[in-house]
């Protein structure tokens, strides 16, 4: 057995124990593939963020989940810079550029007080029709088809991960969902591996516009992501796509994860361009502790 050090770090909330958490090794040039994917599973947190050196960028992260690695993370590129941050990296930089399994991505950030706020370019939003029963969808987190808001589309969308948005009337439906997460394969046909996103636009907290859940594919090895930012980015970009097609850009604020005991808050910024969209998400990071865990060498 090997022991590895792992940075405890939560993104988009100052407050330990009310972020999302994310496992993070800032030198992890010596690990192989499937040792990062040891290290994540004995972490156990929905992604844990490996940052290695390159020629094309900054810095390079790579993302796994318990179950598997993915493209793009927003909370765990959060909580990577953070820490590299906090260690004195960047010194001097309020821009850096990052690699990614979806292509280079800039990064700013902005010091207000003690706090640091990062800012990270997502990939260009994609959607896809869901065409699927929508009613075993809605049994599949213990919701009624009278629980979701029809009047806008069930798709699926991507910044640089996959996940299905499901809008839903009232803010009072998230305390009963329950997610049956073996039942999600099946029902997504197009796009089995994928997450699924219910959200609305009643908010608990009045700087919110959007309040949202995470249910984590079965395939990752988790159950549910407290505060997510990709999928706070693409639903920037639904909201241009299919909520309010005539303005140009928007701003606000997607709150998450008070159903599971967090209060977590990402800030989304989408503007439309002559080729697709810019989106962007901005939140801040806090450490917590440094952890041990234990792999096969």
């Amino acid at each position: 057995m090997r022991t590895i050090q792992v940075s405890h770090i939560e993104a988009f909330s100052s407050i330990p124990g009310k972020g999302n958490p994310a496992g993070v090794i800032l030198e992890a040039d010596h690990l192989s593939e499937a040792t990062m994917q040891q290290i994540a599973y004995a972490v156990g947190f929905n992604e844990t963020v490996f940052v290695l050196k390159t020629n094309l960028a900054d810095v390079r992260l790579r993302y796994f989940t318990p179950g598997h690695e993915i493209k793009l993370c927003g909370h765990a590129t959060m909580a990577a810079l953070y820490g590299l941050k906090m260690r004195g990296l960047f010194e001097g930089k309020d821009s850096i550029t990052i690699e990614t399994n979806v292509g280079i991505l800039p990064v700013q950030f902005e010091q207000h007080g003690s706090a640091w706020f990062m800012e990270m370019k997502q990939d260009q939003p994609q959607f896809i029709p869901f065409q699927g029963d929508v009613e075993k969808l809605a049994k599949a987190i213990d919701l009624t088809l009278e629980d979701l808001d029809l009047t806008i589309p069930v798709v699926y969308g991507s910044t640089g991960t996959w996940t299905l948005l499901i809008p839903v009337r009232r803010l009072s439906a998230f305390a009963k969902m329950k997610p049956h997460s073996s039942q999600f394969p099946s029902i997504l046909a197009e796009n089995p591996k994928s997450s699924l996103h219910p959200f609305c636009l009643e908010t608990r907290d009045s700087d919110a516009m959007m309040h949202a859940r995470h249910f984590s594919s079965p395939y990752s090895g988790t159950t549910e992501d407290p505060v997510t930012g990709t999928a706070s980015g693409v639903m920037g970009a639904y909201y241009l796509t299919y909520v309010n097609r005539e303005i140009q850009e928007a701003d606000f604020v997607v709150e998450q994860g008070h159903e599971v005991g967090r209060d977590g808050k990402v800030q989304v910024s989408v503007r439309r361009e002559q080729q697709g969209m810019d989106v962007r998400i901005r939140g801040t990071a806090v450490y917590v502790q440094e952890m041990s865990v234990e792999i096969d060498s």
